[in-house]
């Protein structure tokens, strides 16, 4: 898999909220219906989509932290790395943190979204430029220049589970 160029940390800032902002009005307002329609390749409704954009989303701090990690305590030349999901690795996990919020309706959902996409740009804005270059590894076992994981993870990938939910919308 090729990741986009390491964008400035001005573009990644703006990506962030321009895509935070399109994900939160899109889905905001798609009806139940097309919310329960199945849309993913493994079989998840719209709404389960919802729950793991909500679900993941907490994690993209914790790879800058991880960045700041390599920086201040090299371990190895590839950089640190989250740690991977115990239980049957990242699809189970994943499939563990939407069943996890089964019970939650969508506006809860896209409220944790929006927390957690705050808590990234909040992140984010404490990052200098310099550390966008720094490599890590995501506990899916992507890997590369923080700025493009987080380009890739936070914005292409969160896009394209968009545009999963809203096909046929």
């Amino acid at each position: 898999m090729s990741l986009p160029p390491s964008p400035s940390k001005t573009d990644l800032l703006a990506a962030l909220r321009a895509s935070g902002d399109e994900t939160l009005a899109t889905l905001s307002v798609l009806p139940e219906e097309v919310l329960a329609r199945g849309r993913y390749e493994g079989g998840w409704t719209g709404r389960e989509i919802v729950a793991h954009l909500a679900s993941v989303e907490w994690t993209y701090p914790r790879l800058i932290d991880l960045a700041r990690q390599a920086v201040e305590r090299p371990v190895e030349a590839a950089g640190p790395s989250s740690p991977a999901p115990s239980g049957g690795g990242i699809d189970a996990y994943n499939a563990r943190q939407v069943a996890r919020r089964a019970d939650v309706p969508v506006a809860g959902l896209l409220e944790e979204f929006a927390r957690n996409r705050e808590a990234t740009i909040a992140a984010m804005e404490a990052v200098d430029d310099a550390l966008l270059a720094v490599p890590v590894r995501t506990a899916a076992g992507l890997e590369g220049p923080l700025g493009s994981i987080l380009r890739f993870v936070a914005i292409d990938h969160v896009r394209g589970h968009l545009r999963d939910v809203t096909a046929g919308a």
